[in-house]
């Protein structure tokens, strides 16, 4: 292989097979970008480009990158590897098969907005959906099923978070996760608007917790107040959130 065919761009198709294949890679393995550029000893300019389209990878490019992960992405590719399968790139350019460990039922507690000392409980499914090539999420079993919420599940291969978006005409709201824990509880931060008397929103945040449904036995839902069912359980379980580090709340 001389010099001159290794630094020459890749037919299109195949540039963007492969482009799809990096994306699978990076998110199966939670692995950044820039990790990527470093391990296959390229700049991280060139790796976004290809990835973007904007420019096609070159056989040499692509020889450093199947070194620096371990596989092919060229034969393979050719027949199966497409665009389609993966979430959009704003989501993370997930794979379904990369992402199937979350899909399932979670209990998701929360403090009250009504009274700070109990625990609000409702179950979330997260599921993979073929219309929008991604995952995404529903709440079931809210007390205030008027506030039930759905939207879309984004996967962050640089930090490793999960993301439940909900966008509805332009009016957010977030549930930031970190890695999930062995048993597949995962922590965090909500941020939401709290519904106050009238119309009157106001800006709220909250820990956050999911817990595979299949590891609680006889699960409660609702707002559950002190020295009810399972309440010093599920108290002990948000403690975590603060305790080990999953999120920070800052005083004002």
């Amino acid at each position: 292989m001389t010099l001159a065919t290794a630094e020459a761009d890749l037919p299109t198709e195949l540039s963007q097979a492969i482009a799809a294949r990096v994306r699978e890679e990076l998110a199966r393995r939670r692995l950044s970008r820039q990790a990527l550029a470093d391990l296959a000893k390229i700049s991280i300019s060139t790796l976004e480009k290809a990835l973007a389209g904007r420019r096609p990878f070159t056989l040499a490019t692509t020889i450093r990158l199947e070194e620096a992960l371990g596989a092919s992405l060229r034969a393979p590719v050719r027949a199966a590897a497409s665009p389609s399968g993966l979430a959009p790139e704003a989501l993370g350019a997930y794979s379904r098969t990369a992402v199937a460990w979350l899909e399932g039922q979670y209990l998701t507690l929360r403090p009250s907005f009504e009274d700070p000392e109990a625990v609000y409980a409702y179950r979330t499914e997260i599921a993979w959906d073929e219309a929008s090539s991604s995952l995404a999420f529903r709440e079931a079993a809210r007390e205030d099923a008027d506030f039930t919420q759905k939207g879309a599940v984004s996967l962050s291969n640089q930090s490793g978070h999960t993301y439940l978006v909900t966008n509805e005409q332009g009016q957010f709201r977030l549930v930031i996760l970190g890695r999930p824990a062995i048993g597949g509880e995962m922590y965090g931060l909500l941020t939401t608007l709290q519904a106050g008397q009238g119309s009157h929103l106001t800006p709220a945040a909250a820990p956050i917790a999911f817990i595979p449904l299949r590891r609680v036995t006889d699960a409660a839902f609702g707002r559950i107040a002190a020295g009810g069912a399972h309440y010093d359980g599920y108290r002990a379980t948000l403690a975590r959130v603060t305790a080990k580090g999953f999120a920070r709340f800052f005083p004002g």
